[in-house]
């Protein structure tokens, strides 16, 4: 009979070296690879066209400056979660979550007309320094030999710096910690990653997108119309991303995504992330649930195998970020 329950690598290793991983992220400086895509837009028309077809402001950065932004359909759904760096007028480049970057340029490929812009995957990886030491370390990371960009970070309360390059290296004194124990924390955060809590579906206020990502200031851009619109309606979406934490899970097992949630006897979401949390000593998950759901509040996952058993998980809904 199939198990209906995921693994957790993050305990698949010893133990000690995950909550050591994870200390160092939380509460010291560590060093995770998290693979960014990378797409350099530039060309004479390459500021005025990305001001045209992203959320943010770019007007508003100085060189070397960085701002996340969301490329969105004329239907105001998600294309892309980015961040766009800003070298001058004529040279600009957005990084994504690993996977999308030819999704990024399709999009801009896309909407691309009568413009004198042209745009290049470039194949560069990302070392991201995580903790309260990761942005003093970061400042004496210089740029050359390996490391292009040194950019800051900061998301629901986890501060770091991004190290972006054809060859980033991991600086002196950092512990180099594994993407189990950073997924920990993202999942703790609240932190949302394309193709788990970001997609084609998602609406820019759902996620909480808004406030790091849109500049409700700045002029017509794809996608404005059904923001603005949303916005003077107060922002009242059907479903909203909320955290989950289940005290009675066992540590090696984790909610696979997809299963369903349940309030009452209504279906009101599903899981997009799951993860062991050192700090609540408690599996955590992300989930979209329905805004009839109020945290804090209990609710019920089901979780289901192949062949048909299910068994029912109760967790507690909270709002966003779970570890502050």
């Amino acid at each position: 009979m199939s198990s209906p329950w995921s693994s957790v690598g993050s305990r698949a290793g010893p133990m000690e070296r995950f909550d050591e991983d994870y200390g160092a992220l939380r509460h010291g400086t560590g060093a995770v690879a998290l693979e960014r895509d990378v797409v350099r837009v530039s060309g004479k028309d390459a500021l005025g066209y990305l001001q045209g077809q992203c959320s943010q402001d770019l007007s508003a950065l100085r060189a070397r400056e960085a701002a996340h932004a969301l490329l969105l359909s004329p239907q105001g759904k998600l294309d892309a979660l980015v961040r766009v760096t800003y070298l001058d007028d004529q040279d600009l480049l957005l990084d994504v979550d690993a996977g999308y970057g030819d999704n990024v340029k399709a999009r801009l490929d896309r909407f691309k007309l009568r413009v004198k812009v042209a745009m290049e995957p470039l194949s560069w990886r990302c070392v991201a320094l995580r903790g309260p030491g990761a942005p003093e370390m970061g400042s004496g990371v210089t740029t050359g030999a390996g490391t292009s960009l040194v950019l800051p970070y900061e998301w629901n309360g986890v501060v770091g710096v991004d190290l972006l390059g054809e060859a980033p290296q991991v600086p002196p004194g950092a512990r180099e910690c594994s993407f189990e124990a950073w997924e920990s924390v993202r999942v703790e955060a609240g932190i949302p990653a394309m193709g788990a809590e970001l997609d084609e579906r998602t609406i820019a206020a759902e996620a909480d997108l808004l406030d790091k990502c849109v500049s409700l200031a700045k002029g017509c851009y794809t996608g404005q119309e059904i923001v603005a619109r949303l916005e003077a309606r107060g922002n009242r979406v059907a479903r909203r991303l909320r955290g989950l934490v289940m005290p009675g899970m066992r540590p090696d097992l984790a909610l696979p995504p997809g299963s369903e949630i349940t309030f009452g006897e209504k279906l009101v979401g599903a899981v997009t992330s799951c993860a062991w949390s050192p700090t609540l000593e408690a599996q955590c998950a992300l989930a979209y649930l329905h805004r009839d759901v109020s945290p804090p509040c209990e609710v019920e996952v089901h979780v289901a195998s192949a062949s048909g058993e299910e068994q029912v998980v109760h967790a507690g809904a909270r709002r966003l970020p779970l570890v502050g």
